[in-house]
């Protein structure tokens, strides 16, 4: 018997586009704010125009009338591409501003070596573009020159230490006017120690921090962390902070479970330092995004409505809670997690609104990608399955699982319609997909058919890079026959990414799985390249006899270069 558990890789390497920062002085800035980090008896105060400052920030792009509105005085930025608009914008609104310039990871996808003087000189000329660029815009509060440049070990490389002081001490040369920081990933191992070794030019420790945030003051004392702080990020608790189900998901809180994480961090961290050690913080999303999930970070849904850790924020900002509340939700029940494909689910709400407010709701299941720790990089939004939705309201919902094996995010949304809403997830894995019952398939066999919709296999297997993948199940430019291709893309200049395509899904040898394909002859498909010249390597089969349960069969195309045709 035949039995494959993985059925193809796919890599490829694709071209890359860089941009440079102008070092034009801007036309439109109207003259720089002074900010001073002053040094007091008992601690550290920032003063903006000779006034005391105390950062009450969030970090995103989400609207930032709503940011003033709500209680907010400044935001966070990570990159300083092209942000003149934004700059002015946030003066307008009276708003501050704190520039990233971003530096490269250590290592990462684009392959930084800190310790190449080649590649650090011309990092630290984009930081003197951007400083000369931006300083006088009267919005700017302070510098923030890399974001987890160190990396998540230890974080003691004393390559990028120095290459982080050069960039500080630039940035103090051309401007005198602003602060410099820079954002390291929570304090663990050597972060603090070197900053405070080889980094004289850093004036705050940017700290960016979850599940740690309400004892990180304590913990950065500890370390011997003598230079102020500002928290800039702080939420709920990471996907690597948190326990998984038994297929390996993540288990993400509802959206007011996690007021309780942003109330912790201020009450523990941020006030009981300010004017000691804390300069303030920046509550992380201010907005949304995919990152595991598409609700794990967001402060905000993508259309705009806000969800309760934004009421929170508010109130911890303000003093008072806004005079219209966000909904409230417990977590989602599911009467079954475990299925087999095409079987039925209900899941059970239990929402509240404070101010008794008509709430509606809207389901969705989508595919789990089972890239759950990205380090904050780009992730596609993952398919969803709209059909699967038999019905839904705000107390439940009845889902038709599709026929494909592998894990699925069911998602719930509740909305006020005053601009509040909550959410509820849980994850859904389907062990075995119709197709795969004991007995032999019939032949021939689609392994990806247009849609996708019973694919027997799971491209659940990231490799290499994971963080440069991206796949669309659903590409309709020009496909070899029907409505759609599947396309894949390496986003790296660099480096090797690949992907497997599992039964079920995550199956690397550990667990039974797979398809009895006795009595086939051949694996046929049609693949083109989006410029011509891409080099991609094709694999059936990638586990050998040291797994419990190996491939049956192995073979390969490798190195192929692709054209434009099919």
């Amino acid at each position: 018997m035949l039995n494959f558990h993985r059925v193809a890789v796919l890599a490829a390497v694709v071209s890359c586009v860089v941009s440079a920062f102008s070092g034009s002085a801007p036309a439109d800035a109207t003259g720089a704010v002074k900010v001073e980090l002053r040094k007091t008896d008992i601690g550290f105060t920032l003063f903006r125009d000779g006034q005391p400052f105390f950062i009450q920030g969030a970090g995103g792009d989400a609207s930032r009338e709503t940011l003033k509105k709500f209680g907010g005085n400044s935001i966070r930025m990570w990159g300083a591409d092209n942000i003149g608009d934004q700059l002015d914008e946030a003066q307008r609104l009276g708003l501050t501003v704190t520039i990233g310039i971003w530096l490269e990871h250590t290592g990462g996808p684009h392959h930084f070596d800190y310790h190449n003087p080649g590649q650090v000189a011309e990092q630290i000329e984009k930081v003197r573009q951007a400083v000369l660029k931006y300083k006088d815009y009267p919005a700017v509060l302070v510098w923030g020159i890399g974001n987890e440049m160190e990396g998540y070990k230890d974080g003691g490389d004393p390559a990028v230490w120095k290459a982080v002081e050069q960039a500080a001490a630039v940035a103090h040369k051309l401007d005198p006017n602003h602060p410099t920081m820079t954002a390291i990933a929570e304090i663990g191992g050597k972060r603090v120690q070197s900053i405070d070794e080889y980094c004289p030019d850093i004036d705050i420790v940017g700290i960016n921090t979850y599940a740690g945030g309400p004892s990180v003051a304590s913990r950065y004392r500890q370390l011997g962390g003598y230079k102020p702080f500002i928290l800039t990020e702080f939420g709920p608790a990471g996907t690597w902070e948190v326990g998984s189900n038994a297929w390996g998901a993540p288990i993400e809180l509802t959206s007011t479970a996690k007021n309780e994480a942003y109330r912790q961090t201020y009450g523990g961290t941020v006030m009981p330092e300010r004017g000691k050690l804390c300069l303030g913080s920046y509550a992380f999303l201010w907005g949304n995004k995919q990152e595991a999930t598409a609700t794990w970070f967001g402060m905000f849904l993508p259309d705009g409505t806000r969800l309760e850790p934004v009421d929170t924020m508010s109130e911890l900002w303000t003093g008072h809670a806004p005079a219209q509340r966000c909904p409230q939700m417990q977590p989602m029940k599911l009467d079954r997690d475990n299925v087999k494909g095409g079987e039925t689910i209900h899941a059970t709400l239990d929402v509240t609104d404070p101010d008794n407010h008509a709430l509606t709701a809207k389901w969705v299941l989508t595919s789990d990608a089972a890239v759950y720790q990205t380090g904050g990089a780009f992730q596609e939004q993952p398919r969803d399955f709209p059909d699967a939705i038999i019905s839904g309201d705000i107390h439940g919902a009845e889902i038709h699982m599709p026929n494909r094996a592998g894990p699925y995010w069911l998602y719930a949304y509740i909305y006020d319609g005053h601009g509040g809403g909550a959410t509820a997830v849980a994850s859904v894995h389907v062990n075995a997909a119709a197709s795969s019952a004991a007995g032999g398939v019939k032949f021939p066999m689609a392994l990806y058919a247009d849609g996708a919709e019973d694919a027997p296999y799971v491209g659940s297997g990231w490799m290499g890079d994971a963080t440069s993948i991206a796949v669309d199940e659903k590409c309709a430019t020009n496909p070899h026959g029907g409505t759609y291709c599947m396309k894949c893309q390496f986003k790296s200049a660099n480096g090797f990414g690949g992907i497997a395509w599992q039964n079920p899904a995550n199956n690397w040898g550990d667990q039974a799985g797979g398809l009895d394909l006795s009595g086939a002859k051949k694996l046929t498909f049609w693949a083109r390249g989006d410029e011509g010249g891409e080099v991609v390597s094709f694999k059936l089969g990638i586990l050998g006899a040291d797994k419990k349960f190996p491939d049956s069969d192995h073979a390969e195309l490798p190195d192929v270069s692709l054209t434009t045709d099919w």
